[in-house]
């Protein structure tokens, strides 16, 4: 994942999570389901309730998932995407799409012709040029990009709004009374606001001088079992795998297409072969008929990738090239592929004993960083006592943000300042938890210097309180019924994880983890 900001991509792969549950379309799926022991047939993804899911329905709600990553700027590889687990939260979503479709046909509830005809008249898929629905179109669209027949695609189409009434009658059990509004503006009403700096070991490693030769036998005599953990927590570092950088022109093909489909793309392929066998320059190709959105932009550049990220057939073709070869072309699951490599990064491994030295020569210089990043937060925070501000103290270059909140490593101490919280939690905005910070910060009873360095992981941690609210009369009648909405979409998610938790216990849930792998390739 060279160049990949593996910060944005947990914070981002946490949202898409989140979104998955409270997505208003099928519903939450946080928790998943029970996966039985039975194999349904070769097309289908899952059985829910003797109904097979489509394998096709999955493979198109995973491209839709990727392509959504893709679109915020990570092109995460499918195979990192499957280690956290997204394969599973899309199959989920499909479940309980299916298991709230299945509890709707049981309660009678179906939406009306009239709603129907609403709801596919809304979609600009079907529009014409002046914005208007288009019967033509709509037959045309369903026939070659939906690969659906109009009685299959309204069956589904009811199916899924069936679905969401269901949705929307088990929400409607959401009713909140006044005590625990109130109670909820007690909990969120008692906030703080925080200006805190951090002091982090590797802000000072520059700072300290390289070991002598006595210094570092001594070290590494006394650090034995330290170094072996830093090299087998660090093994990535030393023993590198295969790598290429390549460029990608690519063909889609769609997961349920036709032979003929296929040999279409295939052709278009090996024309665009022939264009650059002719001289053409490939990333000039790339951006003109690529159809991959991720790296047309960029002349198809996918940068540094090791064997394992790609699909077996993708990947032994590329690997088998020399620098500046482009393959033929190369059939996969997204579609027919050509790749160029620009460069080619053999495989290294150094073993324990080679590197040795240099890894006691690091932890060393660490120890040493953590004495002066300790002994600079307690020069801080006397200073802060003393009556000086963190802002004054760490300031922030004028119209930026600090280091932290760009998610890009800190050289220096900068002043952060948190947005408010409260007390229900160990955790400090942009710090994270930090159970003896945040106690200490609901002790105070107004804006003050906290009187101690605190430790918050490697970071030395000096903090001021800068604003302090407490809950009154007045505070609650301000925010009575904007605290009333929270609550009550609160209850609202509570009661759809119960009823989709009942869905899932009483149900039958059949999992085919062989067809889904045939789609995205084994999980790692």
């Amino acid at each position: 994942m060279d160049g990949l900001n593996l910060r944005k991509v947990f914070s981002l792969l946490f949202i898409i999570g989140i979104a998955v549950v409270f997505t208003l379309q099928f519903g939450p799926g946080s928790n998943g389901f029970s996966y039985g022991e039975a194999v349904p047939t070769a097309g289908a993804a899952a059985v829910v309730n003797g109904k097979e899911i489509p394998l096709r329905d999955f493979s198109l709600a995973w491209s839709r998932q990727m392509s959504f990553l893709r679109s915020q700027g990570s092109p995460i590889p499918e195979s990192v995407a499957r280690q956290f687990g997204m394969d599973k939260q899309v199959l989920d979503r499909l479940v309980n799409a299916e298991l709230l479709a299945q509890s709707a046909e049981r309660h009678g509830i179906s939406p009306s012709d009239e709603e129907l005809r609403k709801l596919i008249h809304q979609n600009t898929d079907f529009h014409n040029k002046e914005g208007q629905f288009d019967f033509t179109r709509y037959q045309q669209v369903l026939r070659d990009f939906y690969r659906r027949t109009t009685q299959e695609y309204e069956d589904e189409l009811r199916r899924q709004m069936a679905a969401q009434k269901m949705l929307d009658v088990v929400r409607t059990g959401a009713v909140v009374s006044d005590d625990e509004v109130r109670a909820r503006y007690e909990k969120d009403g008692n906030q703080a606001k925080l200006v805190f700096a951090r002091f982090l070991p590797t802000m000072f490693a520059d700072k300290v001088p390289a070991p002598t030769p006595a210094q570092l036998a001594e070290f590494q005599k006394a650090h034995e079992k330290e170094i072996s953990d830093y090299y087998a927590a660090n093994s990535f570092v030393y023993n590198v795998p295969e790598r290429i950088h390549a460029r990608q022109i690519l063909v889609k093909v769609a997961p349920d297409a036709t032979p003929e489909q296929k040999a279409q793309a295939k052709a278009k392929a090996e024309e665009l072969r022939k264009e650059l066998d002719s001289g053409k320059d490939f990333a000039a190709v790339a951006k003109a008929s690529s159809e991959d959105d991720a790296t047309k932009l960029k002349g198809g550049d996918l940068g540094w990738v090791e064997r394992n990220a790609w699909e077996p057939t993708l990947a032994n073709a590329a690997f088998a090239l020399k620098a500046g070869e482009v393959t033929q072309p190369v059939e996969s699951p997204l579609g027919v592929h050509l790749v160029k490599v620009e460069e080619k990064k053999e495989a290294q491994a150094r073993k324990l004993d080679e590197v040795k030295g240099e890894i006691a020569t690091t932890l060393y210089k660490q120890d040493q960083a953590k004495g002066l990043a300790k002994a600079e937060a307690d020069k801080a925070l006397a200073a802060v006592k003393g009556g000086k501000s963190l802002k004054e103290l760490f300031p922030v270059a004028e119209g930026q943000q600090p280091a932290l909140l760009r998610f890009e490593a800190e050289t220096k101490p900068e002043a952060v300042e948190t947005d408010s919280f409260t007390a229900a939690g160990d955790s400090v905005p942009h710090l994270g938890p930090a159970p003896g910070l945040v106690k200490a910060t609901f002790e105070a009873t107004g804006p003050k210097a906290l009187d101690e360095v605190f430790t918050v992981g490697e970071a030395h941690v000096v903090a001021q309180v800068v604003d302090r609210e407490k809950p009154d009369t007045a505070g609650f009648d301000k925010r009575k019924e904007e605290l009333r909405t929270q609550a009550r979409q609160a209850k609202q998610i509570e009661l759809t994880e119960s009823f989709l938790k009942s869905l899932r216990k009483s149900g039958t849930v059949v999992t085919n983890t062989e067809a889904i792998d045939s789609v995205l390739g084994a999980a790692g």
